[in-house]
């Protein structure tokens, strides 16, 4: 059975800890599912991880939707949140409940994700209203980068933070089931979380928030020139799989692979084999 947005507020009141990690395709999904992760979201963040661009901003409706069915096909358990990216919601209520319904109809997400405060808190009651389920996402908004002059910790001052509650407060008030609030002090974050009876998940946001986030490559050090301060790092895997293609590479080239174990002989008595290999890949 797939978690839930229900189970999801619950978590709160039970005042057990959320655990939410990114994914991107089918094995990140696959390993989430594996682990029991109850809640994935399936970020805009894939522009800079998968798709090499420098920021969210260029990643399109059909690139979220893509990688979003991916995910959806290989983790049937958590609850799947899909971002709605860049302008996907902005220009109109209209074009963000179409966007919306894409990402659950073609996509299989159970809820989308978009950023902003007060001035998005009417698009999410509209999608809410409609049935779709919502999580809002405060502090910094990487859509917003160039905005806001890069990405830089937010509500640092007691006008900024109270703006971040402001907004959080709206997005509940419009029907958002849960708030991301990123990059911003401690004490901010915990004064929203607080306050806000639906559950707040942290990235960069301190200890106090009801759950977290963190990027699937980020906390198995896929990335290893480009660790942010907020981020867990639970691995090192981008040495094992750099030493396993050059050792790879080693092989081939000095004629060591393949070996008769991968090589497959003549079949005798009519059979000729075919289909055997248990290899997905050509």
């Amino acid at each position: 059975m797939r978690v839930t947005t229900r189970q999801i507020s619950r978590m709160k009141q039970r005042s057990e800890r959320i655990v939410m990690v990114t994914a991107y395709d089918a094995m990140s999904a696959g390993a989430a599912e594996r682990a029991g992760i109850p809640m994935v979201l399936v970020g805009d963040s894939l522009g800079q991880v998968v798709l090499g661009y420098d920021s969210t901003i260029p990643v399109s409706m059909d690139d979220m939707v893509s990688h979003t069915a991916a995910v959806a096909r290989c983790a049937p358990s958590p609850l799947i949140v899909a971002d709605l990216p860049f302008l996907s919601y902005q220009v109109s209520d209209e074009l963000a409940l179409t966007n919306a319904a894409r990402l659950l109809q073609e996509g299989g997400a159970q809820a989308v994700k978009l950023e902003g405060g007060v001035p998005v808190a009417p698009t999410v009651k509209r999608l809410t209203d409609s049935g779709i389920a919502v999580m809002g996402h405060v502090g910094f908004t990487p859509q917003s980068v160039n905005q806001m002059g890069g990405y830089r910790v937010q509500g640092r001052t007691e006008g900024a933070a109270a703006e971040i509650l402001e907004g959080a407060l709206a997005l509940q008030d419009a029907g958002a089931f849960a708030v991301v609030l990123e990059l911003m002090p401690t004490e901010v974050a915990a004064t929203v979380t607080e306050r806000l009876t639906v559950p707040t998940i942290g990235i960069g946001a301190g200890p106090d928030c009801d759950g977290q986030v963190q990027v699937f490559h980020d906390l198995l050090g896929l990335l290893p020139d480009f660790r942010p301060k907020h981020a867990g790092r639970y691995g090192d895997l981008a040495g094992v799989i750099d030493a396993a293609l050059v050792s790879y590479a080693d092989d081939v080239r000095g004629n060591k692979f393949p070996t008769e174990a991968e090589s497959f002989p003549v079949v005798s008595g009519g059979s000729d084999g075919s289909g055997s290999s248990g290899s997905k890949k050509g």
